[in-house]
């Protein structure tokens, strides 16, 4: 297995290893995820219907309200949280959410290298995949 590895920038540490939720489409956080469920529930979205509790989050960025950085912490509290984020670009709504919640993440990544991953994993700043 011929693995391939992305340096990015750490918005909060941390290393794991699961498999890949991703979409090219930004996400919109508050209003978008169930907190109680960690079911997207974004209408039109890609990823509508999808579960986000122990997955590696992979999208461009964020839309909507500030609130997103609570949502992202109480689907934290509410054991739904993913396993980690990865951004192309992380802007306030995540980085605020990911540092309360103790979830990694990391930008400036060129997302579409890892459209076809089935899993990641993230150590040290650095995300490696096949």
């Amino acid at each position: 297995m011929n693995s391939k590895v992305i340096a990015g920038r750490i918005i909060h540490p941390g290393n794991c290893k699961g498999p890949i939720l991703y979409t090219e489409v930004p996400l919109l956080i508050y209003g978008g995820i169930d907190v109680s469920t960690g079911i997207i529930l974004e209408e039109g979205h890609p990823l509508q219907g999808e579960c986000i509790q122990d997955k590696i989050l992979v999208f461009p960025r964020a839309k909507g309200s500030t609130v997103g950085s609570y949502t992202l912490l109480q689907v934290k509290a509410n054991h739904q949280a993913p396993m980690a984020i990865i951004n192309e670009h992380c802007e306030p709504i995540i980085a605020t959410g990911v540092i309360m919640a103790r979830i990694p993440c990391i930008d400036e990544i060129d997302i579409k290298r890892l459209k076809h991953a089935n899993q990641l994993e993230i150590k040290e700043g650095n995300i490696m995949y096949c």
